[in-house]
């Protein structure tokens, strides 16, 4: 057994409650949901579902991106799912790698996360903030106003001292990491590592049709990161990157975005399939995917770098199959 807290991310979907109730049953500690609107579902209505669906779970977005949404209808959200779920809620901002990118934007700059956040939080506080050159405040009715103030665990998704320096200034709770610990995370309560993969069957090889389905849609993630965070000769360094590009850049530069995006965490692209089948399956190997024994020990290593949860992030067709196999293996 390996002394860390266990957690789910999981996109936004009508099936998204019903997979968190899962959770719950197994023993998941944390449920999260990612804000990607432009795959059509809303991170706030699947959260409120899951809220209905379930009794002891923690629920929320991972993460949060405010450039979609005034920082009013946030925190308005976060009361309302409060009230669904009474002292099971935790929330959590990023700079927005898929669905800025996903828009053709770039990420949002950390001054812009620092003052939104600053007023989110003080309208939680059920103080009023300043926002667009006028104070604004959440003003409960009568049978609402005993909510506030209203305190929320917060987690900020940063893999960078810049952003853990904002962190920090905010009060965060702690910081989302991507496939392994920072050191920055050091300096908060909760370290939470988010991580694809999926747990081989006895004798099952990397490249196998059902590991394709069950971890491909959230190992091409690399891919779509990679090419936005650093640009195409950084792809073209990962194994299937050179095959991934080929049908990337056969579109139009000002779209690719669309394009690189399509099923981001969900399904495969062309590209994802083209890379996949040039053999960037082998880099699997890096993420929460292998044999039982195997699973166990890169859990226990994140443990021993100091992060206190791990977030799976499962995909394919069988979640059940795909959570169930996730928390018997880190629980043993």
């Amino acid at each position: 057994m390996v002394d860390i807290h266990v957690s789910v991310a999981l996109p936004a979907s009508a099936e998204s409650a019903e997979h968190i109730a899962t959770a719950e049953q197994l023993g998941y500690r944390s449920a999260y949901v990612y804000d990607t609107p432009f795959e059509g579902s809303d991170v706030w209505l699947a959260l409120h579902d899951a809220a209905k669906a379930t009794t002891r779970i923690r629920l929320g977005p991972a993460v949060l991106i405010p450039t979609l949404r005034h920082p009013m209808v946030n925190a308005a959200q976060t009361v309302s799912l409060h009230r669904e779920a009474p002292g099971r809620v935790v929330t959590s901002f990023g700079t927005g790698f898929s669905s800025r990118a996903a828009t053709g934007q770039p990420p949002i700059p950390w001054s812009y996360i620092e003052e939104y956040i600053g007023v989110y939080s003080a309208l939680l506080a059920g103080e009023s903030a300043e926002w667009e050159g006028a104070p604004i405040q959440l003003m409960l009715t009568s049978t609402q106003h005993e909510t506030l103030p209203l305190d929320i665990p917060l987690l900020i998704a940063a893999i960078g001292p810049k952003g853990a320096s904002v962190a920090k200034r905010l009060g965060a709770d702690g910081i989302v990491s991507m496939f392994q610990t920072i050191p920055q995370q050091r300096d908060f309560t909760e370290a939470v590592v988010a991580a694809p993969g999926t747990v081989l069957d006895d004798g099952e090889a990397l490249d196998s049709e059902r590991v394709r389905l069950a971890a491909g849609p959230t190992w091409a993630g690399v891919f779509h990161f990679t090419y936005t965070a650093q640009g195409a000769d950084a792809v073209r360094a990962i194994p299937g990157g050179p095959a991934w590009l080929e049908v990337i850049e056969s579109y139009p530069p000002h779209e690719r975005h669309l394009h690189i995006h399509r099923g981001h965490m969900v399904e495969m692209t062309d590209a994802d399939l083209a890379a996949w089948d040039a053999g960037g399956y082998v880099t699997l190997a890096s993420t929460l995917t292998g044999c039982a024994d195997v699973v166990r020990q890169k859990v226990a290593d994140l443990a021993s770098a100091g992060a206190t949860e791990v977030m799976f992030e499962p995909s394919g067709p069988d979640i059940s199959r795909e959570l169930a196999k996730f928390i018997d293996v880190v629980r043993g």
